[in-house]
């Protein structure tokens, strides 16, 4: 039996927003979630920011050892603290749990998998942890993930290293563990690669992504 247009999910918006100031963009990832409804299409933003640190809703003071010039945001995304910066793709997912029938933790693994997947792709074997949420390279971080949930509805996302500075997490321990080493897609490429922009690994993950979604949507 056919389904009408009615009856049928809106489809998914896809926003290639470039460089975006985060505290502006973390309030209207808000204001979106506060106004929209069942009828509303979901949306997948991908940005890059100035650099920034955030401090998710279990962060602690300590481990920001120096931020120096960085701006600091408390938000409301589970987790402790990360970098945002130039050289970094985030990738913002605003999505109607509820309608997907997808529970929270499916959608972080579904996030995790479409990154390894994604890498995949680019020759990189990654992999994710129990307990510690992100994509790592032969133990480096390379990808972190934080969402937050409101009456059903997802904002937030992941945050995805490129070509970022070496040091850009220098100031603090990212996701909260100290010593934890970062890599970037572009230190992992084979030599007679060429070094990959923020736009081309979107255009390589946006894929996996849209498979993930749209298998728990037929599940």
């Amino acid at each position: 039996m056919s389904v009408s247009a009615a009856e049928q999910p809106p489809k998914l918006i896809i926003r290639n927003n470039g460089l975006t100031e985060y505290a502006h963009t973390y309030r209207r990832m808000q204001d979106f979630t506060a106004a929209r409804t069942k009828e509303t299409a979901d949306e997948i933003w991908f940005t890059e920011h100035p650099s920034v640190i955030t401090l998710g809703t279990n962060a602690k003071p300590e481990h920001i050892i120096s931020a120096g010039d960085t701006p600091v945001v408390k938000t409301d995304r589970g987790g402790q603290v990360t970098w945002h910066g130039p050289g970094q793709l985030v990738v913002y997912l605003l999505l109607d749990l509820k309608r997907m029938k997808l529970p929270v933790k499916g959608l972080v693994r579904g996030m995790e998998l479409a990154i390894i997947q994604m890498l995949e792709d680019y020759g990189i074997n990654a992999n994710c942890r129990t307990g510690a949420p992100g994509v790592y390279v032969s133990g480096k971080k390379i990808a972190s993930l934080g969402i937050r949930v409101k009456r059903g509805y997802t904002y937030h996302g992941m945050a995805i290293n490129v070509s970022n500075a070496p040091d850009a997490f220098a100031g603090i321990n990212p996701c909260g563990y100290s010593g934890l080493d970062t890599v970037r897609i572009n230190d992992l490429l084979a030599t007679n690669s060429t070094a990959q922009s923020l736009s081309e690994v979107s255009n390589m993950l946006l894929p996996h992504l849209r498979l993930v979604l749209q298998r728990s949507n037929s599940e």
